[in-house]
C-alpha cells in the first residue's frame, strides 16, 4: 500500500495543476493532477505535503486544510490512500516550472478543470473540493483505468 498526498494550491480563483509529461513509466502520463507524491519514512501527512508543494513548485505552504482520505484500489496499480489538502498560495506565489521533474506546472481556472484530462476518480472528489466541501473521504475501485465503483 502507498500512502501519498495531493494538494490542490489555490490562487485568484485557480488551481495550481500538474501535467504529467516529463516522467518514464508514470501511470499519470498525460492526466493533470495537483501536487504531491509519496511519504517518506517518518512523514506525517502534513510534513510530506508541505515538502512535496515546495520540491515540485519552489512554493512554500503555510496556510493549508486537510480534507480527508481519498483511498484508491485497482487490479493493476498498487493500492494508494492519499490524504487530501487545499492550500492558499502564500502572497508571492511564483512558480518556477524547470525545478518539476514529473511534468509541467499551470494555474488552472477553477470553472475549467473539468475539462482537462484527469482520472474519473479525480472528478468526483475535485467536484466535491472546488463546491467547497471540507471532508472528502471516498474509496474509488479501478479495473485498468476505469473506473467501477466509488463510494
Amino acid at each position: 500500500m502507498t500512502r501519498t498526498t495531493l494538494c490542490y494550491i489555490e490562487s485568484s480563483g485557480q488551481y495550481l495543476m500538474m501535467l504529467r509529461n516529463k516522467k518514464q513509466n508514470d501511470p499519470n502520463a498525460g492526466k493533470w493532477v495537483g501536487i504531491g507524491g509519496k511519504f517518506r519514512e517518518g512523514e506525517t501527512p502534513d510534513e510530506c505535503m508541505i515538502r512535496e508543494v515546495r520540491e515540485e513548485t519552489g512554493l512554500t505552504v503555510s496556510e493549508y486544510h486537510f480534507h480527508g482520505v481519498i483511498h484508491f484500489r485497482s487490479d493493476t496499480w498498487e493500492d494508494e490512500d492519499m490524504y487530501l489538502y487545499s492550500a492558499k498560495a502564500p502572497d508571492t506565489a511564483s512558480i518556477n516550472d524547470d525545478i518539476c521533474d514529473e511534468g509541467t506546472l499551470r494555474w488552472i481556472e477553477k470553472n475549467e478543470i473539468m475539462g482537462l484530462s484527469l482520472w474519473e476518480g479525480d472528478r468526483l472528489f475535485l467536484e466535491k473540493l472546488i463546491s467547497g466541501e471540507e471532508h472528502i473521504e471516498m474509496t474509488l475501485h479501478y479495473e485498468g483505468d476505469t473506473l467501477i465503483e466509488w463510494t
